[in-house]
């Protein structure tokens, strides 16, 4: 028996791994967080198969649902939305299965950020304006933040940030970052990126607050920095002509493929 950890994407039921959708194919008893995985997905589950809503159930129901499935020799899908690496609570579900010796597999998913980025048509990494993306959040219920994890600390890097859980905090992320990214750095807020009702505004730090819909509470990602919109930026070196490509390998399973990528 195997609990199997599935990143079951953004939103839209078509942005899930091809591993993710076999798994669940196969798995006779699927626990899913309902009030962000599209129930569209649940549609790949077998036919009789146990599915459980884990959205209003605390943790040791849900560690009871997966021993339930143990006791009957059943593999699970374990769905959560966008990808597991980040704010899933995954990892206090694998310190309570490692304790009760239950395997399990990971399987990663489409992100929220990446799904956003992809409705903007933006490249988040663009040369000589931003080559780095700082994934955070600010303080919420459901989790504090390190004391060295603030946004003016970001903020300082120039970074392109994708701040996410955070729409209720609006003004002091505008508070926070206006100081070092300025008044007119672009913002785009995505709104459920690639579902059905996806939106986005556009705005700078400083019209943020007036362009805000106040219909839009939860499920929103804030990108911020000058690579949002940015036009006059250079190009990178990886096409020039002129570009030494003696370590870029001819396909992905030359040796030294795994370490050229990008722009080395």
């Amino acid at each position: 028996m195997t609990v199997h950890f599935i990143g079951a994407g953004p939103g839209a039921p078509d942005l899930l791994t091809l591993r993710g959708r076999d798994l669940i194919a196969a798995c006779p008893v699927c626990l899913y967080a309902g009030s962000l995985v599209p129930e569209a997905i649940l549609g790949h589950c077998p036919e009789g198969a146990r599915i459980v809503n884990t959205a209003s159930m605390d943790l040791d129901a849900i560690i009871a649902e997966i021993k339930d499935a143990e006791a009957a020799g059943h593999d699970v899908a374990r769905l959560h939305s966008g990808d597991l690496s980040v704010w899933s609570a995954m990892g206090e579900q694998l310190r309570r299965l490692k304790a009760e010796g239950i395997a399990f597999t990971v399987t990663p998913g489409v992100p929220s950020f990446s799904a956003a980025a992809a409705a903007l048509g933006a490249e988040l990494t663009l040369p000589g304006v931003a080559q780095s993306v700082v994934l955070t959040r600010t303080p919420g219920r459901a989790s504090s933040m390190p004391a060295g994890e603030t946004l003016t600390n970001f903020a300082a890097t120039g970074a392109t940030l994708a701040i996410h859980l955070s729409i209720g905090n609006l003004d002091q992320v505008i508070a926070d970052l206006t100081p070092a990214y300025g008044g007119d750095c672009p913002v785009a807020i995505v709104y459920r990126a690639s579902w059905p009702d996806e939106r986005i505004l556009h705005a700078t730090l400083e019209t943020l607050k007036n362009a805000m819909d106040p219909k839009i509470s939860r499920t929103a990602l804030i990108l911020v920095g000058h690579a949002i919109g940015a036009e006059g930026f250079d190009e990178s070196c990886l096409y020039s002509t002129d570009y030494d490509r003696r370590y870029r390998p001819q396909t992905a399973e030359s040796p030294w493929a795994s370490w050229s990528h990008g722009d080395d």
